[in-house]
């Protein structure tokens, strides 16, 4: 009919149009484990910090919008798998073992290992050795540390306490139920301000945080890559 491929061209446009504007308005579940401050905590029942800051200003910069979820920090990677979430930003260090399952964004943050003690008790680095309790918070690279350069080689001979979140764990090692802890170091730095906890010692594992999403969602990745880069430019 008249006019036929002109129709045609203003429907693909129209469609096209469309497509972006989908795009844009989408929102993504980012899913985080909110006692980890600075990075993720929450301050007058909003989850806040730099992790939340810093998905916020790559969402603006790419176009979509974030909703957070709270969760356990070893949900965070079955949620993102089972599609539950879109986005994992949590202080997570990208290893071999989690780029198996998911895929990391480039890296946006390096950290190492921090071991903290109640503070006053005159515990040092000694307290790795031995018939020594020490915990950590369960699946984050701290735990894994434990296990494998500590427990697994003898040099630990005593309890390893895995904790769901940090808070509860310098309660206990407060209480002196636990003689140590392993976390990351600026999340103890955090900590050290407001309770009575001292750090004795720092491990040097050079880690790298990434953002975690969803091996089948590429363009999601590439998006998030996008926004990081275009923040470092600015």
């Amino acid at each position: 009919p008249k006019g036929g491929k002109k129709m045609k061209k203003l429907l693909v446009v129209s469609l096209f149009v469309l497509c972006i504007v989908f795009a844009l308005g989408k929102t993504y579940k980012v899913g985080t484990e909110a006692t980890f401050p600075p990075f993720e905590y929450v301050e007058n029942g909003e989850i806040v910090g730099f992790d939340v800051d810093l998905i916020k200003a790559i969402a603006e910069a790419e176009g979509f919008d974030v909703e957070f979820v709270d969760m356990s920090f070893d949900s965070l990677i079955p949620a993102l798998v089972s599609g539950n979430i879109d986005i994992v930003i949590a202080a997570m260090t990208i290893n071999e073992e989690r780029a198996e399952v998911v895929d990391f964004s480039d890296p946006y943050w390096t950290a190492n290992q921090s071991v903290v003690v109640k503070g006053g008790s005159g515990k040092g680095l000694t307290v790795l050795f031995g018939d020594n309790s020490i915990g950590a918070q369960t699946g984050t690279t701290g735990d894994l540390w434990i296990e494998e350069e500590l427990q697994n080689t003898g040099i630990l001979t005593g309890q390893v306490k895995r904790y769901e979140s940090f808070v509860l764990a310098f309660t206990d090692l407060e209480n002196e139920n636990v003689d140590a802890l392993v976390l990351d170091e600026p999340v103890a730095e955090r900590y050290a301000k407001d309770r009575n906890v001292d750090i004795v010692g720092l491990i040097l594992t050079n880690e790298e945080y990434g953002i975690a999403i969803n091996k089948d969602n590429k363009a999601l990745l590439e998006s998030i890559n996008n926004g990081l880069e275009k923040l470092e430019d600015s």
